[in-house]
Parts: C-alpha cells; sequence; structure tokens
C-alpha cells in the first residue's frame, strides 16, 4: 500500500502538472471507484465540471484537490485515496489523443489543456470522491501543499503526520505513552499519528533498535522520540528517492518508479543478513500482515513471571 512518501511524490507531481487546470469534463468508467461519493457519479461529474483544481494537499496518506470557489476560499475538494494500488498519472493532450487507455483506467479528468488526470486502480480499494472541506481544530493549515486551514470531512479525523510542521511533537510522545498497546500498532494508528505504513514502521523500528511488541507505556520518553524521528528519517529518506516500488503498482503521475526498496533494511529482507549485526531477519505475522526485525538489534520484550 503507498505510504506518505509514495503520496507525496504523487502529490508533488499533481502539484507541478495539474493545479490551475480546469476539469472540462469527467469520465467514470467503474462505478465502485466513486463509492465515498455518496450522490452518485452523475453529481460527482456535475460537481466536477467546470471547476478549477486550486491545490495539492496531502495528510497522512490522504490527497485532495481542492476546488476553486467564487470567493476564492474553496469550501470543498476532490478527495482521493490509492488505497492499494491506486494511482494519478498525468496525461498530455498528445498522448490523450494517440495512447490507448490504460487497462485498469477508472475515472478520468479531462482538462482545458487538452491533458488529462487518470485515475488508474487495478485492485480497485481506492476511491474518488467529491467531499466538503471543515475547519482543523487547532487552526493550523490542513496538510502540506496549502495554507487553508481545512482538511476534508471523512479526513478530520485523521492525524497529522511526522513531516507535518504543525505536528505538536511533545504532545504525540505523550499520546503514544499514554496507549496501552506496542509500538508498532501505535505507529499504524493514523488517528494517532498519520502517514507510517508496514514497511517505514518496520525499519523505524529496526533503526531505533526498539522490538515491535514492546509496550508503549513501558518506554520511556527518550525512546518513543528516538522511534519517531527514526520513521521521520527513513520517510524522508524514501521521499527524496521518489517512494517504494516492489512492483509495477506504484508509479509517481509520469509512470516512474520509486527505488527506496533498495535501501530497505528488514522489511521484505527475511532470512537475509542484519546490515548491522548480520543476525538473519526474521519475519512473523502482525494485525494480519507481519513484523520484520533484527532478532538481536531488536531483542524481544521479556514475559513477566508468573
Amino acid at each position: 500500500m503507498p505510504e506518505l512518501p509514495e503520496v507525496e511524490t504523487v502529490r508533488d507531481g499533481v502539484e507541478r502538472h495539474v493545479v490551475g487546470r480546469t476539469v472540462t469534463d469527467v469520465e467514470v468508467l467503474r462505478a465502485y471507484s466513486v463509492r465515498r461519493h455518496v450522490a452518485g457519479p452523475a453529481d460527482l461529474v456535475g460537481r466536477l465540471r467546470g471547476r478549477r483544481l486550486a491545490a495539492a494537499v496531502r495528510r497522512g496518506k490522504f490527497l485532495w484537490l481542492p476546488l476553486a470557489a467564487a470567493d476564492g476560499v474553496p469550501d470543498e475538494a476532490v478527495l482521493v485515496h490509492l488505497g492499494m494500488s491506486g494511482q494519478l498519472l498525468v496525461r498530455s493532450a498528445a498522448t490523450v489523443g494517440t495512447d490507448p487507455p490504460h487497462v485498469h483506467l477508472r475515472v478520468r479528468l479531462r482538462l482545458d489543456d487538452g491533458g488529462a488526470l487518470d485515475f488508474v486502480d487495478q485492485r480497485t480499494f481506492g476511491h474518488l470522491s467529491v467531499q466538503d472541506l471543515v475547519p482543523t481544530p487547532d487552526g493550523a493549515p490542513g496538510g502540506r501543499g496549502s495554507a487553508l486551514a481545512a482538511v476534508p470531512e471523512p479526513v478530520a479525523h485523521i492525524a497529522r503526520d511526522l513531516l507535518d510542521p504543525a505536528l505538536d511533537r511533545a504532545a504525540l510522545v505523550a499520546a503514544v505513552r499514554a496507549r496501552r498497546t506496542g509500538i508498532k500498532r501505535a505507529l499504524l494508528d493514523q488517528t494517532l499519528v498519520s502517514g507510517v505504513g508496514n514497511i517505514y514502521a518496520d525499519e523505524a523500528l529496526w533503526r531505533a533498535r526498539v522490538h515491535f511488541a514492546r509496550q508503549t507505556g513501558a518506554l520511556r520518553r527518550i525512546d518513543v522520540q528516538r522511534v519517531l524521528d527514526a520513521a521521520a528519517d527513513v520517510m524522508t529518506e524514501a521521499l527524496a528517492q521518489g517512494g517504494t516500488s516492489f512492483d509495477a503498482l506504484y508509479v509517481n503521475v509520469n509512470g516512474a518508479s520509486g527505488y527506496f526498496d533498495r535501501s530497505l533494511a528488514v522489511y521484505g529482507q527475511e532470512g537475509r543478513p542484519c546490515p548491522r549485526c548480520g543476525t538473519p531477519v526474521r519475519r512473523v505475522e502482525f494485525m494480519n500482515r507481519s513484523a520484520a526485525f533484527c532478532p538481536r538489534c531488536q531483542p524481544a520484550p521479556r514475559l513477566p513471571r508468573a
């Protein structure tokens, strides 16, 4: 599933290539891909046709494009969630006219320069909708890409992410320690801190030398801070390299894959030597997915005595 660096790479591409363009028409090729737009595909088309895309904004794994309003202050946006395999691909006027549509094209936004913004989704877990914008509780910008202190209503419960300058890091450390759960579960809780998924959680915990099952309440403030710093660092490095790509499902808006997977220490490295100590990396089942770790660098927490 795309995580923060992948979604930010897409957001940056949309900002550079699409923001400022006006939607001239919308083609919904698969109604399921707009299922979160409760009024239906026809209403979505009507609400987008003739609207200008004012910005490209991201919080965690969510991406939205505010729609310019008559008074200049957007009050609704196109909300995009990439799901497991969703992509936003920019098509030039030349390629729209000559290249066949992608086999997994679900929604096409035609633009006033003759080009298009395509939502492509092989596994169809992603979705597009038009949503009302609501004020942020703290009055700070809703996400990266806009100074507007608003987020789409379905995103209101999503916490700020580790690369958000408006994040209160001290408050986050305290909130993590107040939970009664394992540290990896806390990292994956998007209502606590957003944008971290399975890949970067495993990598961050390896860097911080913390086992995924360590209880948050038993961690010192400095331990939690070290984990959060490691998560921010690994995502920043992944972002600089275009995100992580294991196959053709994740590509940026121009169709180029990320390559941070070459730098992964433990995720997807089961049985290979830990880059730090040489111990074989282990992988175990965790929350219907997996956890990868070094059993020497990240010793398991001791069980309480009977």
